[in-house]
């Protein structure tokens, strides 16, 4: 579950990033979440 929703906040944030460059840092937030998703994801050891 995890890993789905790293993906889906990363393909946001990249599409946000580059299609519409927003401006300010907010988008940025995306990326976070996406990481502590994945970070998560791997920490509990369950596929």
């Amino acid at each position: 579950m995890f890993l789905v929703l790293f993906i889906v906040l990363f393909v946001v944030w990249v599409l946000g990033w580059f299609a519409f460059h927003v401006a300010g840092g907010l988008i940025h937030l995306l990326l976070l979440v996406a990481v502590i998703s994945l970070i998560v994801h791997f920490a509990r050891g369950r596929p």
